[in-house]
């Protein structure tokens, strides 16, 4: 039998990254879904790669993504339904931009039952509004791996190229100035109500998101270990 190379500390559920765009919930939930072993789930990359293949799904959810705005239900939750009922979803996974709505949060409370996880762990990334248009449009991914740079923050060691693996650094369409009003818009009308919605379950702990990346990871880690169960 082959050795179990699993982290020794287990998630065994599902962590949420909740804040609006540009306040590094990317950055985050791939960080922390590294150092649990799990699966790092984003909708947005999921889409993106429909797209980019053309599939019946991303011809229907490209014009949307192209405006600013959330893409409906009815073209995610299937997607995310088959992805947490993959083997490499069994001791947990991070989501990243889902659920954006009170509708997703409890269709996806109800999926965590009915598959046997334990209650998620909701991260609000809390940021001021105005540093979020400096993190936007600086924001640049490399599209080999998905790792996220910033060109005033935190910019590679070469202007467009990935300092890990050579690939290039792309700006997501919805990165760019004229996109970024739409998706805050779209944000604090449809998104934002979920703070709210998971504070009065108990499940959601807030996280200064201004402060540097590693001192915002030190924190999610600090929660995370909070919750019973994980050691």
């Amino acid at each position: 039998m082959a050795p179990d190379t699993r982290p020794s500390e287990r998630l065994d559920r599902a962590v949420i990254f909740l804040g609006p765009p540009g306040a590094g919930k990317g950055t985050q939930a791939m960080e922390l879904a590294k150092h649990f072993g799990v699966p790092h789930l984003s909708t947005g990359d999921m889409l993106r790669e429909h797209v980019g293949k053309g599939t019946t799904l991303g011809l229907k959810a490209k014009p949307i993504m192209e405006r600013g705005e959330l893409v409906p239900d009815s073209l995610v939750l299937k997607m995310v339904a088959e992805r947490i009922e993959r083997p490499d979803c069994a001791h947990g996974f991070v989501f990243d931009g889902f659920p954006r709505t009170v509708a997703q949060a409890k269709y996806l409370g109800e999926l965590l039952k009915l598959h046997g996880f334990k209650r998620p762990f909701v991260i609000h990334l809390v940021i001021d509004p105005s540093v979020l248009m400096r993190r936007l449009t600086g924001r640049r991914t490399c599209k080999v791996s998905g790792e996220i740079y910033n060109i005033y923050d935190r910019p590679p060691k070469v202007p467009g190229i990935c300092d890990a693996d050579g690939g290039e650094l792309v700006q997501r369409p919805d990165d760019r100035e004229e996109v970024i009003g739409p998706r805050l818009h779209a944000y604090e009308k449809q998104t934002a109500p979920l703070a709210a919605y998971y504070r009065r379950l108990g499940l959601l702990h807030d996280i200064d998101a201004t402060k540097s990346v590693d001192e915002v990871k030190r924190q999610v880690l600090q929660s995370v270990h909070s919750v019973r169960g994980v050691r």
